[in-house]
């Protein structure tokens, strides 16, 4: 098999593990994964962001500008660094929709680790893209990360096509009005 970023042979290691059990198909080589930056350290407690405080400085802004608490809980496993910006341009933008299991293992494992009490009462809702950016992209990579996850997912958003956010400045993003609406379906 060859890495999916930069299409290296993948040569795995032969050990007993790997003889008795079938070892999962590596998608990045040993090399790439070196991109890969985790998040380590001090978190904040709502979005996950390194900080040395309890809650970072836009949580802050957000609890104060808008009063209620619409992000109870993220986390996040890499850093948005220069190699990541480059999979996920390629991945999301580009199509390349193999590059999406890039993070299959990662996020199973994240999510046993921080949300598995979720299983029984919860489900995921992956943010809609447009019908003309579904066309455009030919695939939702929410929903993709979504159905990695041992829990349910429920499409109950819809999205009105509008302006790319990747287009926007933080701050239009910020004042735009929420193009999500609830479908009714549930």
């Amino acid at each position: 098999m060859n890495c999916a970023w930069c299409d290296t042979e993948i040569i795995l290691s032969l050990s007993w593990a790997n003889l008795i059990m079938l070892e999962k198909e590596e998608i990045l080589c040993s090399e790439c994964k070196l991109g890969l930056e985790w998040i380590n350290g001090n978190r904040c407690d709502r979005c996950s962001r390194n900080t040395t405080e309890k809650r970072c400085a836009d949580c802050m802004w957000w609890e104060e500008k808008e009063k209620n608490e619409s992000l109870q809980f993220n986390y996040s496993i890499f850093t948005y660094n220069p190699f990541m910006k480059e999979v996920i341009a390629k991945w999301k933008y580009r199509g390349d929709y193999y590059l999406g299991y890039i993070f299959e293992n990662y996020l199973m494992e994240a999510f046993k680790e921080n949300f598995s009490f979720l299983k029984k009462n919860g489900f995921v809702v992956p943010i809609p893209l447009s019908e003309e950016r579904l066309l455009e992209r030919g695939f939702n990579q929410a929903k993709m990360i979504a159905d990695f996850l041992p829990i349910e997912t429920k499409e109950i958003l819809t999205r009105l096509h509008g302006e790319k956010q990747s287009k926007k400045s933080r701050m239009e993003r910020i004042i735009s009005k929420n193009p999500f609406f609830y479908n009714g379906i549930y």
